[in-house]
């Protein structure tokens, strides 16, 4: 482990020289790349450069224990000791997360789908509170949240919300949040108090770079109809909604967010395009993984992940077999009660086949 960190300590010293030179501080692409690669090694160097200063004063304190005679100064050493101890074990499994191969959609940012699945009008309501309870937390972790394609419930909530998510790692964060969430609750149209359960789906999907497949608009049908739904005169009265259909796989994207024909059709294409990215890495991911590992954090959305139970004021992962009875705080939000144990599991579990590798 730590001749890769003496690499790492290495190639950061490396690429700080590199951004020091004039013909890369003038070519902007190159300034970035070697900018965005400084900023994920130096988070590790901190670390490193923390662990390497506690662990050479661990080695001095014990030289120091050794030789020193007074028994109040030797209880002192020991007790600074044993702090060094624990922040050398803190710090080094920060390093070995920090070693762990890295996913490379971690930074990207997002398109989030939430979609009403089987409960019809109930299904709707939870969809949309969900959607707010994902807009609070990305408002806390400082991301923006761009609304894309809305399609409103028949007495209230969505059937479908489309939302691009931009800020700092926001895919890292938000990538195990895929899959099917079901609610359990009263709904305000129940007269007998009977609890109800209904389901809403959550994809996660990380924006693509539009270099990496080629589509073939002869692939393509899209289709220019009116808006439909609130949004002043203007929607409903000129052809801007955008039905975009790719005939190989049968993906539909429908866009009437904006009064832009042009606009909701570019929206459409981008959501098409990360769809389409995505399919092609789930394909590689099931080809390079065993039948267990296939299933860890691929965010099906056939797989049943959380339970929102509403009377009890609880919320179970089913994955990580995670109870908490703050609802309250979660749909407020509070998504890192959740997302948090999350990502500790599947670091976990990353490191643990890590050091089962040859």
């Amino acid at each position: 482990m730590f001749s890769k960190l003496d690499e790492v300590e290495s190639r950061y010293e490396e690429v700080n020289l590199q951004l020091q030179k004039p013909d890369i501080a003038s070519n902007q692409k190159k300034y970035r790349t070697f900018m965005k690669e400084l900023v994920d090694l130096e988070k590790v160097v901190i670390v490193y450069r923390e662990y390497k200063k506690n662990k050479k004063e661990y080695e001095e304190n014990k030289i120091l224990l050794t030789s020193e005679s007074d028994s109040e100064l030797k209880e002192m050493i020991r007790e600074e000791l044993k702090t060094l101890e624990k922040n050398l074990e803190t710090l080094q499994e920060k390093l070995k997360i920090s070693l762990i191969p890295k996913d490379p959609n971690d930074d990207k940012n997002i398109i989030l789908e939430i979609r009403a699945g089987a409960g019809g009008d109930e299904a709707a309501l939870f969809a949309d509170e969900l959607f707010r309870a994902y807009t609070h937390y990305a408002s806390a972790q400082g991301w923006n949240v761009n609304l894309m394609s809305r399609s409103d419930g028949n007495v209230g909530g969505v059937k479908e919300v489309i939302a691009s998510v931009s800020g700092d790692a926001v895919y890292s964060k938000l990538k195990h949040e895929s899959g099917v969430h079901r609610v359990q609750r009263v709904p305000d149209t129940e007269t007998q108090g009977r609890v109800h359960t209904s389901t809403v789906t959550v994809a996660v999907i990380p924006e693509q770079e539009e270099n990496e497949i080629k589509i073939n608009q002869n692939d393509l049908r899209i289709d220019v109809t009116r808006s439909q739904g609130s949004g002043g005169q203007s929607v409903n009265t000129t052809d801007s909604a955008v039905r975009v259909l790719h005939l190989p796989t049968g993906i539909i994207v429908f866009c009437q967010h904006g009064k832009s024909q042009l606009g909701n059709k570019e929206i459409a294409m981008k959501i098409l395009y990360s769809k389409l990215v995505q399919i092609e890495e789930d394909k590689r991911r099931k080809e390079a993984s065993d039948a267990r590992l296939s299933q860890i954090g691929t965010g099906d959305r056939s797989e049943r992940i959380r339970t929102y139970n509403f009377p009890q004021s609880r919320v179970t992962d089913h994955r990580i077999g995670l109870t908490t009875h703050q609802l309250s705080d979660v749909m407020n939000g509070k998504m890192e009660l959740l997302t948090d144990p999350l990502i500790a599991h599947f670091q976990a579990e990353a490191l643990k086949n890590q050091s089962k590798a040859p």
